[in-house]
């Protein structure tokens, strides 16, 4: 059974910083796609990273510079690390692996002073 579960959110003040964390089972992480979306309170899910089998890696305009998607294969975890955050980049992280249509259940990030 597949299953992904973020963790890592929770409040940090501007500037600060936050590492994400998905762990995933129930398939072997390898060679696979995997992204890290977010959804505001009252927006639409967005995507945030993505980050490929062999590890090439794509980031949205708004947080390129700020966030930066990693994997350990062996581990089956992928992570977004998160630097110099901004009140808007408050909102519900989540795990994707899109091959296998799987969500996580996400995890809340608030960036608040």
């Amino acid at each position: 059974q597949v299953h992904l579960e973020e963790s890592g959110g929770g409040l940090v003040e501007p500037g600060g910083s936050l590492r994400l964390s998905c762990a995933a089972s129930g398939f072997s992480l390898s060679g696979y796609v995997m992204m890290w979306f977010r959804q505001a309170p009252g927006k639409e899910r967005e995507l945030v990273a993505t980050i490929a089998g062999p590890g090439g890696t794509t980031y949205a305009d708004s947080v390129k510079g700020r966030f930066t998607v990693s994997r350990n294969d062996v581990k089956q975890m992928v992570y977004l690390d998160m630097n110099n955050l901004k009140p808007e980049d408050t909102g519900v992280y989540y795990c994707r692996w899109p091959t296998g249509n799987a969500w996580g259940r996400g995890t809340q990030v608030t960036v608040s002073s």
